[in-house]
């Protein structure tokens, strides 16, 4: 009787739709049900799913979990039994087909896996529902797809040569996303990616792209650890739950510093029905089309700020002042005479108001009534003046935390800063002056926003870069808000919180730029720093120079994240270049300046400079590079290149290319290599460039330095070391 009872339940869900195929034996027990670019395979008997796409990635045996604080690990495939329901279904992302596999017990607990898919969309929606009879249940785990070699599970990645990308919680310390070869001699890699990963195949680029659709509650954490056959994970693990402090015993991108940088465990979900993060997977002949789709979907799900009008450029006074501007080296004087030397750039002028922006300042020197007239003399140039603030994270001294107040209110600071379970207050930066996140959800961080967007409302800013904000989203043992129980429903918090403020006070036409930050939710500003500040030499480690911060070193990541511009946000902040030096350090090669501004460009990000334009070395450049109605006109309305040639592993050593087919079809390649020259292949095909003869133009110069016969089906690039080129492909009449 239940045998029929399953063979009619079948019958039903093919009839329904015929993406769901009956499986050739019905005793196997097995149901296929068709998605995008492949299949899953649910078992009735073991709870478990496959996932088989047709570009040769196999997820097998794959299950879900929730770990309850009442009873530990509860696994799909560990629970008695296993049905399947599938209904048609119409919502904002328009019309589809849900499938539930619920897994039950005698106990009354309930795990309902869910899987959508779309008309029109290329990928599938996993997540995960717990439940026990109207019981509150409570976790700080839980996971909608995992495989675990403990547990007979297995993905494979059938492809010669397999890379795993793992991102970065944020962009601070200066860590890298990590683009990783499989190592196929016995070592592993072991790790956790956060919010997003991405397994390609270089030599074809097809992949699998895995990520979060949903940041109200969750970090998401992207578990691996490859077997000992390349191209296998033996665990993979997507969760909501990570939680990852920083280790100083480890290399900094690999467990050092590239965590969540909590010292508390990931907040609790208190309810009746559990949920895990919703997960966006897709797997396709194309990764690099992959990851704009995901863009896409978390734009569908959590929305974008657009930006009318073209890109505004910048200045900015942080390569030049320093931190704070206490040792006097521009003062307000010296952002005089950079308003009048800016004024005499026709070119930058002619494409919009150049935005003047003094940043992370002494507010003894730029009180409100300074940066007020700085604005005013700006404004009368035919600019606008820009505004730095920090709305989680409070710099002070340490012996200062009992007895201070909050800036700007009467409440003790002691009351507003996160603390540990010990009630210690937590460092966002330690040290005797260090930095300490502060609640989003207190009313008094709310007022200490409004004091400074009411200053930046007073001077007439029309650009906002908000800085520290992962301080915002760290765990804690508690919040002011009594319903907020993690960091990221916090952090969510306070973000949506800083965007309403900004827009009652300010007007919703105020450019809003993120520096330090984790890169989800993305929704409340219209471009984020792709990398920590970047202080312009070639590569990490040269003489004199910082050991981070390089063009190669932003370079690394930007080449995987190309995607976000157009999608997550209207443009990319590859930061502020500088024609001549960083603060203090030495003075850069025209070169390496050339460098810098081709990546800018690369990546579709805006334009930023920080240069001292008092000095004549640095004016000269200036009008060279950046009047340049070629320059400006692309930052007008920048758009980032698909990546050819993507960075592998985290060494200095890259050799990158990309093009972009838009108004003009360029292309851009990097040598970040000290010893080998780099040829740099495209095929016509690949970037859609059209049958007939094509001049290549040097993008700055305006001059010819090579040509394509129209028989030709490829054409190169010799890239010398430490270089980088960018041309214009234009076709002979």
């Amino acid at each position: 009787m239940k045998k029929n009872i399953i063979v009619l339940m079948l019958l039903c869900l093919c009839a329904v739709n015929a993406y769901c195929r009956m499986p050739v034996d019905v005793k196997s027990d097995v149901i296929s049900w068709m998605i995008p670019n492949g299949k899953l395979l649910f078992n009735l008997k073991t709870g478990t799913v496959d996932y088989v796409y047709e570009n040769g990635v196999n997820l097998k045996n794959t299950i879900a979990y929730v770990d309850l604080l009442s009873s530990g690990l509860r696994t799909s495939s560990s629970l008695a039994v296993h049905k399947i329901s599938q209904q048609m279904i119409s919502n904002s992302w328009g019309s589809g087909r849900r499938l539930i596999f619920t897994h039950s017990d005698g106990d009354g607990l309930s795990l309902r896996q869910i899987f959508e898919v779309y008309q029109g969309k290329q990928h599938l929606q996993v997540g995960l529902e717990v439940s026990k009879k109207g019981q509150i249940l409570e976790t700080r785990n839980i996971s909608p797809l995992c495989t675990m070699s403990s547990s007979g599970g297995k993905s494979i990645f059938s492809w010669a040569k397999p890379m795993l990308v793992d991102l970065p919680f944020d962009n601070d310390n200066w860590g890298k996303l990590l683009p990783q070869i499989w190592p196929g001699d016995g070592q592993v890699l072991d790790g956790v990616s956060h919010e997003l990963t991405m397994i390609y195949d270089a030599n074809t680029y097809r992949g699998l792209v895995v990520g979060s659709l949903e940041h109200d509650f969750w970090k998401t954490g992207i578990r691996y650890l490859t077997a000992k056959n390349k191209g296998e994970l033996d665990n993979f693990i997507v969760f909501g739950g990570a939680a990852r402090p920083d280790n100083p015993s480890l290399p900094a991108n690999f467990g050092g510093n590239d965590g969540t940088h909590d010292v508390m465990p990931h907040g609790t979900m208190l309810a009746k029905e559990l949920r895990s993060p919703l997960i966006f997977i897709e797997s396709s002949n194309d990764f690099r089309v992959s990851n704009i789709n995901f863009g896409k979907a978390e734009v569908q799900m959590n929305g974008s700020l657009q930006w009318k009008g073209n890109a505004p450029m910048y200045w900015n006074s942080f390569s030049v002042e320093g931190v704070l501007g206490h040792e006097g080296v521009m003062m307000p004087k010296g952002v005089y005479q950079t308003i009048d030397f800016i004024k005499g750039m026709d070119q930058w002028n002619k494409e919009g108001r150049p935005v003047i922006s003094i940043d992370s300042y002494d507010q003894g020197i730029y009180s409100t009534e300074v940066l007020k007239k700085i604005g005013d003399y700006a404004r009368s140039a035919g600019q606008e003046i820009g505004f730095y603030c920090s709305p989680f994270s409070l710099w002070t001294w340490s012996n200062n935390i009992e007895n201070a107040l909050l800036p700007g209110t009467k409440v003790p600071l002691r009351e507003v800063i996160l603390r540990d379970d010990k009630n210690h207050p937590i460092p966002f930066k330690d040290g005797e002056w260090g930095a300490y996140p502060m609640d989003p959800t207190h009313p008094a961080t709310r007022m200490s926003m409004i004091n400074q967007i009411e200053k930046a409302h007073a001077i007439g800013a029309k650009f906002i870069k908000i800085d520290f904000l992962t301080a915002g989203s760290l765990e804690a043992v508690k919040w002011y808000d009594p319903k907020v129980r993690s960091g990221m429903q916090a952090y969510n918090y306070g973000m949506k919180l800083f965007k309403h403020l900004a827009d009652s006070i300010m007007g919703n036409d105020v450019f809003i730029s993120m520096a330090i930050s984790p890169m989800f939710p993305h929704q409340y500003a219209h471009t984020r720093f792709v990398s920590t500040d970047v202080h312009s030499h070639l590569r990490d480690g040269q003489p004199g120079f910082a050991h981070y911060g390089s063009t190669a070193a932003s370079m690394i990541t930007a080449s995987h994240m190309g995607w976000v511009q157009g999608t997550l946000w209207p443009y990319t902040n590859m930061d502020n270049l500088v024609m001549r030096k960083f603060q203090k350090h030495p003075d850069l090669n025209e070169n390496e300046v050339k460098t810098r501004l081709i990546s800018l460009i690369t990546m579709g990000s805006i334009l930023g400079d920080g240069s001292d334009y008092r000095d004549q070395l640095s004016s000269e450049r200036a009008k060279k590079y950046l009047n340049s109605s070629a320059v400006t006109n692309f930052f007008a309305a920048p758009k980032a290149f698909m990546p050819l040639k993507l960075s592998v592993g985290e060494c200095m050593d890259q050799q990158l290319s990309f093009y972009l087919k838009d108004k003009d079809l360029l292309v851009s390649a990097f040598n970040f290599d000290e010893e080998k020259p780099f040829e740099a292949v495209f095929e016509r095909k690949t970037i859609g460039l059209d049958s007939g003869n094509f001049e290549i133009i040097d993008f700055f110069t305006g001059t010819r330095i090579g040509k394509i016969d129209e028989k030709e089906q490829s054409f190169s690039l010799y890239v010398n070391v430490r270089d980088a080129l960018l041309c214009k492909l234009q076709k002979v009449k």
